[in-house]
């Protein structure tokens, strides 16, 4: 009779759902939206998903988040087209090469290996 007897094992484990207070939501939001820090990383660090963060970063922010959103026109290029009436043909020696054309004729190239920050104060000079 034992050697029918089969064995069971029951994992247990605790409830995954959290109640989070408010105040406990903002401050993990205002962490997420620190410079420098990542939404993913600090949804792992509190281990909830980056959805849930996502949710209650608009949440918290409501309104503000349209605020802060500046969008450009971007266009594609394959392998020849016209921008201001020149003809832009993208050099095969430099891949990941991205032309901006600001308004004043003033155009910037850089390529994949752009730094960043250096990229973003000749931005916000052009800007001026």
């Amino acid at each position: 009779m034992s050697a029918s007897m089969q064995r069971v094992e029951v994992i247990t484990r605790a409830e995954r759902r959290r109640r989070w207070s408010p105040e406990q939501k903002q401050a993990i939001v205002a962490e997420s939206l620190a410079p420098g820090a990542s939404a993913t990383a600090v949804a792992r660090k509190y281990d909830i998903g980056t959805g849930l963060l996502c949710t209650w970063r608009r949440a918290v922010l409501g309104h503000r988040v349209s605020e802060t959103v500046h969008l450009a026109a971007v266009d594609v290029v394959g392998t020849v087209s016209r921008v201001d009436g020149r003809v832009v043909v993208p050099s095969s020696k430099a891949p990941g090469l991205i032309e901006i054309m600001l308004p004043g004729a003033v155009c910037v190239r850089v390529d994949a290996a752009v730094d960043e920050r250096a990229l973003n104060c000749v931005l916000h000079a052009l800007r001026r």
